[in-house]
């Protein structure tokens, strides 16, 4: 338990002071004004979205671009009138998707297909999204203008009940601890990018080979990065100054634990070992503070101090990421408890790909051994 104790300090150390300080939540979209003119169109990918789609596309249409923003929905076999309702500048019926494509990503390029405006920018964003500030687009052309040909914000997901309040600002929390955004702006580590809300050069599309040479991601946002990154590009992440939030509810824990399930053994890249290193990892990192204080030890008031030192560390890491989301500061103490709920959901995440159920999204299994 001592040797536990001390594994578990030096990752709260590192996280603490070496990663980037992912935790203090610095990088962020401030309003500004582009300098010059640019031409964007937006690109929504919907399914049965009738419900959500128009509040999505009124907000595009009422961003203050110096160009009027174009909106194409792209509709994927919705058969609740998704596309009727959207009030787009465009509908796209996707046409039956080619084998090797997800979902998303099809329809995705077929509306990039279907734009024949040739735009400086394009704005991929989902049916769920509202850009509620009118100056949320001319902010990120503002940040695009600095050199970046990929520019992404977390979006404010929803987070109103309890089991939202808790288990939540833990998601932003861990991608960017995954993801510090201040090495992706600066190239120092992995390019990643959230898919919610990502504006991206034309120019830069075409170079990496458009949506066809990511394809088959189910991580699409990140994969988009990094192809971006590996092309010469530039990237950056973090989270918005001005309004931008999710209007889909995820109908309570469960529908949280189904969107973690859905991708988490995809971002382990289909590996037991990275399984089996992730489980250790979230044992020492999460689980390991509350089990030191009390389990017998040969020096029990050495671990059981090293386990209220790191479980408070841990809080107080998270405790930004709380108050950025409004949730009550005591969940910030729930770490260990919402660690254990995520380790939970990635391990289904491995059996559901196994028995061939991953992946699943609207009736589409999309990750599948």
């Amino acid at each position: 338990m001592v040797i536990v104790g001390f594994v578990t300090a030096a990752i709260w150390f590192y996280l603490a002071t070496f990663r980037g300080d992912f935790w203090k939540l610095t990088e962020r979209l401030k309003q500004a004004r582009p300098q010059s003119d640019h031409s964007v169109t937006a690109v929504i990918p919907a399914r049965d979205e009738r419900e959500l789609i128009g509040r999505a596309v009124a907000s595009l249409h009422a961003q203050g671009t110096p160009t009027p923003l174009r909106v194409i929905v792209a509709d994927d076999e919705s058969t609740d009138g998704t596309g009727a309702a959207s009030n787009a500048d465009l509908v796209v019926t996707v046409p039956p998707r080619p084998p090797g494509w997800k979902g998303k990503l099809w329809a995705v390029a077929s509306g990039i297909e279907a734009d024949k405006t040739n735009p400086e920018f394009y704005l991929l964003t989902d049916a769920d999204i509202e850009h509620v500030s009118p100056e949320l687009v001319p902010s990120l052309l503002a940040q695009a203008e600095r050199g970046f040909d990929l520019v992404s914000v977390m979006v404010q997901l929803q987070c109103e009940s309890i089991g939202e309040q808790l288990l939540i600002p833990a998601f932003v929390f861990f991608f960017f601890k995954l993801y510090p955004p201040r090495w992706v702006n600066t190239g120092k580590g992995s390019a990643a990018a959230a898919g919610g809300c990502m504006l991206i050069r034309r120019e830069m599309l075409t170079r990496i080979g458009g949506i066809a040479s990511i394809r088959d991601a189910l991580i699409d946002d990140c994969t988009l990065a990094a192809r971006v990154k590996s092309c010469g590009g530039r990237v950056w992440l973090g989270i918005s100054e001005l309004p931008i939030r999710s209007i889909r509810p995820y109908g309570g824990v469960s529908g949280i634990r189904a969107m973690i399930s859905r991708s988490a053994f995809a971002q382990l890249r289909h590996s037991s070992l990275l399984l089996l290193g992730t489980v250790a990892g979230m044992f020492f990192t999460y689980l390991a503070s509350p089990i030191l204080l009390v389990a017998h030890s040969a020096q029990p008031d050495l671990t059981r101090t090293v386990g209220f030192f790191t479980w408070l560390i841990g809080a107080a890491l998270y405790i930004p990421t709380v108050r950025l989301y409004r949730a009550p500061v005591w969940t910030a103490f729930c770490l260990p408890l919402i660690g254990l709920f995520y380790l939970v959901a990635t391990v289904e995440s491995a059996v559901r790909y196994w028995t061939g159920r991953g992946g699943r999204w609207k009736g589409r299994i999309q990750d599948a051994a």
